[in-house]
C-alpha cells in the first residue's frame, strides 16, 4: 500500500501517527518505509472478511434501491468488522457523494484507491468529486484515467468536454 502524504515535518513518529490515523485504529501497522514523497505501508487487522463483505453487498443493495443514508450507515458497519473491505469503501464513497458530501466521499474514495481498489467506477467517482470541490486540475486526471482504462467511456468524455468548456 503506498499513500502520498501531506508532509509531517521530519519526524517519522508524526507521520507514523498521521497514518495510524487515516488508517484507522483497528489497523495495525507492521512495518513503514517512509520517505520525503511516500510511505510504503504493511498493515495488518483483524476483519471478519466474510460477514464485512455480506455486509457491503447488502449495503449496495439497498443503495441501489436509494436507501442512501441506510446503506452508509450499512457500510460504516462493514468498515467496523473489516477495516480494509473495498467495497465498503468505494459503496460508502458513492453514497457520501450522492448526499453531496464531497469532501468525506473524496477521502474514502481514496482510501479505497489506496487499499487496492481498482476500476473506472472508482475513478470516475474520484473525478466527479474533485470537479464537484473545485479541483479542476485532479478531476482532469482522473477522467482522463478512466478514458485510458475504457477509451469509449461516455461519462469520462462527457465530464472531460464540460471541464473544457469551463475553460
Amino acid at each position: 500500500m503506498i499513500f502520498l502524504l501531506e508532509p509531517a515535518g521530519t519526524n517519522a513518529d508524526a507521520t507514523i501517527e498521521r497514518l495510524r490515523d487515516y488508517l484507522g485504529r483497528k489497523v495495525k501497522i507492521k512495518k513503514a518505509e517512509l520517505s520525503r514523497e511516500e510511505a510504503t505501508v504493511e498493515i495488518e487487522w483483524r476483519g471478519w472478511q466474510q460477514e464485512g463483505a455480506r455486509l457491503a453487498a447488502a449495503a449496495r443493495e439497498l443503495h441501489r434501491k436509494g436507501a442512501r443514508r441506510n446503506a452508509l450507515s450499512m457500510y460504516r458497519e462493514a468498515l467496523e468488522i473489516d477495516p480494509a473491505n473495498i467495497e465498503a469503501m468505494l459503496g460508502m464513497g458513492l453514497a457520501l457523494s450522492e448526499l453531496d458530501r464531497f469532501e468525506e466521499a473524496l477521502t474514502t474514495l481514496k482510501l479505497a484507491r489506496e487499499f487496492g481498489g481498482k476500476g473506472t467506477e472508482l475513478i470516475l467517482a474520484l473525478g466527479r468529486c474533485s470537479e464537484q470541490l473545485g479541483r479542476i486540475a485532479a478531476a482532469t486526471s482522473y477522467f482522463e484515467q478512466a478514458l485510458k482504462a475504457e477509451p469509449r467511456n461516455f461519462t469520462a468524455r462527457r465530464a472531460l468536454r464540460a471541464l473544457a468548456a469551463r475553460g
